[in-house]
């Protein structure tokens, strides 16, 4: 009796919530999914289809940076994979370069569960660019992918995918300023919302596409942001950021990245991330405390660090 109750009650979707909700909240069991070299002492250049072959998924717990769970295929596929989103223990993985057929799972490494998408049977079209993102949606309290398609004539297709459902569904409507020609560079997703940043001509954008609205919005960015090279887009205390690495910092053996947040539709800057300026810095990302990950090269070592900031 004990048990029947207990796995009735650990399997109700409002146990599942406000146990999701607590681990969120205090950002437990929150780890950083790393692609690397299994000999981290080694330095090796990852553009070396030899070396590259040798790399491997694992995770690493947010407080001490071991690694601690190797991240094998599920379906024993040597080839490299990519992923493309994770939320609340979930990975959205499929091939490293994607096409509009590639095989879409829905993973869970953890208890080893995995979930394969149904394949479009009604796309017949080659595509010039595909996009692929995954996230939980809280409003419709759904997990989604969002599948991004262009070709070479500026024509565009959108499908989201519903976990729930089990079901991808082709979005008819296309907003009048993306039937034109633009050139894609990053993309994040933050609570069920796909963004990307978009260019066209000289206009820095960042185009968003809510997966339970189906709606499509455009914002320009920052005056201050000249150029996508030194641009990332991320998630910032639960708003959209952009990580803006152009401009030097006026306190002299210092560097910095500009920060912005997306609030009420309108863009915000904040207080830079600051640095010492002693080695080469590259943008990773924010993580699930906030802080800025930065990947810090020592070129005489030969060594390369991973930095907090």
């Amino acid at each position: 009796c004990t048990c029947k109750f207990w796995t009735d009650l650990i399997g109700s979707s409002s146990f599942v919530s406000t146990h999701l909700c607590r681990n969120v909240t205090k950002h437990a069991y929150v780890y950083l999914l790393c692609l690397h070299h299994p000999n981290f002492e080694c330095h090796v250049d990852p553009d070396d289809p030899f070396v590259k072959k040798e790399f491997q998924w694992s995770l690493f717990p947010n407080q001490t940076f071991e690694e601690c769970y190797k991240l094998s295929h599920p379906l024993g596929n040597t080839e490299h994979y990519g992923i493309y989103g994770s939320s609340n223990g979930l990975v959205c993985i499929s091939d490293e370069i994607l096409n509009f057929d590639s095989p879409i799972h829905i993973w869970n490494p953890l208890v080893r569960k995995l979930r394969t998408t149904p394949i479009s049977t009604n796309i017949n079209i080659k595509f010039s660019y595909v996009a692929l993102q995954f996230g939980f949606h809280p409003r419709v309290n759904d997990y989604k992918a969002v599948r991004m398609m262009r070709t070479n004539k500026s024509a565009m297709v959108v499908q989201v995918y519903s976990l729930r459902t089990d079901t991808w569904k082709m979005i008819e409507v296309i907003p009048p300023w993306l039937k034109c020609t633009w050139q894609h560079h990053k993309g994040t997703i933050c609570n069920g919302v796909a963004y990307h940043i978009i260019q066209k001509g000289h206009i820095l954008s960042i185009m968003s596409f809510d997966s339970g609205s189906e709606e499509f919005q455009e914002f320009i960015a920052p005056d201050a942001i000249c150029t996508p090279s030194d641009l990332f887009i991320d998630v910032y205390k639960e708003q959209i950021c952009l990580l803006f690495g152009f401009y030097g910092c006026e306190e002299e053996g210092m560097d910095k990245i500009d920060l912005w947040v997306l609030r009420d539709k309108r863009w915000k800057q904040l207080c830079p991330f600051m640095f010492p300026l002693d080695h080469c810095h590259r943008t990773i990302g924010i993580n699930a405390d906030n802080e800025l990950l930065m990947e810090r090269r020592d070129f005489i070592k030969g060594i390369t660090y991973l930095c907090l900031c």
